[in-house]
C-alpha cells in the first residue's frame, strides 16, 4: 500500500506541479506527517523532490526531471501504447513513429489489435487536412478563417480563435471564440466548408463550461421503425434509447435538437419511420415529403 502511495504521490506532483503537504494528505487520506515521511523516502530513491517554505513554497519536483521507464509496470507501458494507438486519429498525425519509439524505449511490443478512424466514409483526405490544420492552429494559437453552414443552411465567413477539438456523439466539434459574434461558439467540423490558417495570433483562453452546447438537454422525439430497419436503428441510436415491442418493431425515444436538420435526417429513413412525438414534427415531415413529391412528379 505504501509503495503504491509513493508512486501516486510522484505522479500527482508531476501532473499538477507544485502542491502542499496538506493537499497531498487530503488527496491520499493520510496525515501531513506521513506525507513528509513519504517525501523523504521518495527523495532517498534519487528523485529530486523537495519542500520549500514560505507563502509561495510547497512540495515540488525539479522541472527537468524525467520519469524513468523502470518506474512503469509492463501493464502501464502497454496501456500507454494502447492509448496512443487509439488516439492516432488521422494519418496526418505522426502516431506510428511515436509508437515505434516508445515500444523500443519500453522494450515492449505494441500489439496492433485495433484501429480507430474518426474520419467519414469517402472523404478521409478532406477530414485529415482539416484536422491537421485545426490542430496546428490550436497549438500555435493562430486564428482561422472558415466558411460555415448553420442548421438553417446559411453560409457565413467567420474568423475564429480555435481552442479545442472535441469528439461527441459520433461527431467532431471545434470549441472556439468567434470574432464576428464576439462570443464563444461550438462549430461542427463537417459543416466547415473551407478553412484557412491566418497569420493573426491570439492569447490562449478557456472555453467556458456553462455555455457548453454539448451539455444541452433537448426535447424528446419518439420514433417507430419496423424490425427490418434494425440494422440502421442499432447503428444510429443508443441501445438504451431502443425498445423492442411485441411485433418486433423498434420504439426509439431520443433527445435531439428538433430543427431543420432533424427533418432532413428523418426523411433519409423514407417511409420506414413513423413519428409518434411530437405531433408538429410529424406534420412538418409530411409537408416536406409532399414538397419533394411535387418537385419530382412535374
Amino acid at each position: 500500500m505504501k509503495e503504491s502511495r509513493l508512486f501516486r504521490i510522484l505522479y500527482y506532483i508531476l501532473e499538477n506541479g507544485r502542491t502542499s503537504a496538506p493537499v497531498l494528505a487530503k488527496q491520499f487520506e493520510v496525515s501531513v506527517r506521513t506525507i513528509y515521511r513519504d517525501i523523504d523516502v521518495i527523495s532517498s530513491a534519487g528523485i529530486p523532490i523537495y519542500v520549500t517554505p514560505g507563502r509561495n513554497g510547497g512540495v515540488q519536483i525539479h522541472k527537468n526531471y524525467i520519469l524513468n521507464r523502470a518506474m512503469l509496470t509492463d501493464k502501464e507501458k502497454q496501456e500507454i501504447l494502447s492509448a496512443l494507438q487509439s488516439t492516432s486519429l488521422v494519418n496526418a498525425l505522426p502516431g506510428n513513429a511515436t509508437l515505434t519509439k516508445l515500444s523500443a524505449l519500453f522494450q515492449q511490443p505494441s500489439d496492433n489489435w485495433f484501429e480507430v478512424d474518426f474520419s467519414r466514409w469517402g472523404i478521409k483526405s478532406q477530414d485529415d487536412t482539416s484536422f491537421s490544420l485545426l490542430k496546428k492552429a490550436i497549438l500555435s494559437h493562430h486564428a482561422v478563417k472558415i466558411v460555415y453552414v448553420n442548421t438553417n443552411g446559411q453560409k457565413t465567413e467567420r474568423t475564429v480563435y480555435p481552442l479545442k477539438m472535441v469528439f461527441k456523439a459520433r461527431q467532431w466539434y471545434l470549441k472556439a471564440f468567434c470574432v464576428n459574434k464576439n462570443d464563444f461558439r461550438l462549430f461542427k467540423m463537417s459543416r466547415m466548408l473551407k478553412l484557412h490558417l491566418l497569420s493573426e495570433t491570439f492569447v490562449p483562453m478557456e472555453y467556458p463550461n456553462p455555455i457548453d452546447d454539448l451539455q444541452k438537454t433537448y426535447p424528446k422525439t419518439v420514433l417507430l421503425f419496423p424490425k427490418e430497419m434494425a440494422y440502421r436503428v442499432y447503428d444510429e441510436f443508443e441501445a438504451t434509447e431502443i425498445k423492442e415491442i411485441e411485433n418486433g418493431s423498434l420504439l426509439v425515444s431520443v433527445e435531439m435538437p428538433q430543427d431543420n436538420w432533424l427533418i432532413g435526417y428523418l426523411l433519409s429513413f423514407g417511409s420506414t419511420v413513423e413519428i409518434l412525438e411530437p405531433s408538429w414534427l410529424r406534420k412538418a415531415l409530411a409537408i416536406e415529403a409532399e414538397k419533394i413529391y411535387n418537385k419530382n412528379i412535374s
